[in-house]
């Protein structure tokens, strides 16, 4: 059975154009192709990346917060109260009324009591300032040395230039080894995202995260078997360059440079509009969706990876909505806080106000990531 699904995952009309097998992708005549089998060193690299952000966050992010004056928070530790840290770990965080009535018999606490216990309690487990710029200096890095890696093996290739040349003997283009070690690199990283993704700073959008991890693990990796290694490559660039601004705005933001700050996050803004909303959608998956059928009929494969693309660009969407929401109340003056981040709420006010240390800003998590705002931790 594990043997017929296999032929069947395997399928050539799946995967490539008519009248091509993955004997046409074999090896030969010096053309070098990429294999399936080549994505199982993803595993390793990603933990290699867990070990080496590790070590970047203790010896270079901590020591750069500690020369900004970054300091986290210190929050006041709740009463110790055994019915109320049971009910918080098995039933909610985030009692009803009819919750708060109940527990408040049982306690013999005031229903004010129990309300300030819940919010101490919420803010003890809230990441402080020093983990979200940690967080935020590793992403910073990685994307700045992608984009930089991702300009030099892309500025001498014509099909940066003339998407046209990205299908050019398509699909019997040899893979070059700085688009080897692009992709690899690039999925290795979002795989290590990906497990991290419960222990990093969790936001508002953590769904719209996870399906943008998954759907840009899909399609690199899709891509990737499929020789669709040109336009893998082009989707890659356009999602980087803006995460690079977003994560460093983001570090100014912790360290309390306003201006720097601003001036950084307004440039994003126009640098994310610009590749994700123009760029990706008007050149990227219109290269995917209209060249590709001029060669050859379309199958299964052209119709996923486009899906695919329009699903990113959906998220980019949806990630656009927040940074124009964000830059129209930073234009009135009302930006407060980051409409992406979980609020922490105050220990003496009966109301929630929105988190001071990410104001204007959010997570970044790129495409392929993306990203994106969430992206953005971007993919791409």
């Amino acid at each position: 059975m594990f043997r017929t699904i296999q032929e069947w995952f395997w399928w050539d009309r799946i995967w490539l154009p008519v009248n091509l097998t993955w004997a046409d992708l074999e090896d030969r005549e010096g053309r070098v192709y990429a294999k399936a089998s080549d994505l199982y060193a993803t595993v390793p690299y990603a933990i290699l990346f867990l070990l080496v952000r590790y070590l970047f966050e203790r010896s270079v992010a901590t020591p750069l917060a500690t020369s900004f004056g970054i300091r986290d928070k210190i929050q006041q530790k709740p009463a110790d109260n055994a019915i109320l840290e049971k009910f918080f770990i098995s039933r909610s965080r985030n009692p009803g009324q009819n919750d708060i009535d109940g527990l408040s018999k049982k306690c013999g606490w005031t229903r004010r009591q129990v309300e300030r216990w819940f919010r101490k309690r919420r803010n003890r487990d809230r990441p402080g300032l020093l983990k979200k710029f940690r967080e935020a200096s590793w992403r910073c890095v990685f994307y700045l040395s992608a984009c930089i890696g991702g300009f030099i093996a892309l500025n001498d290739k014509p099909w940066f230039y003339d998407t046209r040349e990205v299908w050019a003997g398509f699909p019997k283009q040899t893979m070059l080894p700085s688009q080897y070690w692009y992709y690899i690199i690039e999925l290795s990283f979002y795989l290590s995202l990906l497990f991290r993704i419960t222990f990093d700073v969790k936001r508002k959008d953590f769904k719209e995260q996870v399906i943008h991890h998954v759907a840009t693990l899909t399609l690199l990796s899709f891509s990737w078997c499929a020789n669709y290694i040109r336009i893998g490559t082009m989707v890659m660039i356009t999602h980087d360059v803006s995460d690079v601004l977003l994560e460093s705005a983001k570090l100014f933001n912790y360290a309390k440079w306003e201006r720097t700050c601003n001036s950084i996050f307004v440039l994003f803004a126009v640098i994310f509009i610009l590749t994700r909303l123009v760029i990706f959608p008007f050149w990227l998956i219109h290269c995917t969706w209209v060249y590709p059928v001029e060669l050859y009929p379309a199958f299964f494969g052209y119709y996923f990876f486009n899906v695919m693309l329009v699903v990113l660009l959906l998220l980019h969407i949806f990630w656009a909505y927040l940074i124009l929401h964000m830059v129209k109340k930073f234009i009135f003056g009302n930006l407060t806080g980051d409409d992406r981040s979980d609020n922490e709420e105050e220990e003496d006010a009966g109301s929630i106000t929105e988190d001071e240390t990410y104001q204007k800003l959010g997570n970044g998590s790129g495409p392929v990531g993306a990203n994106g705002v969430s992206g953005a931790n971007g993919t791409h």
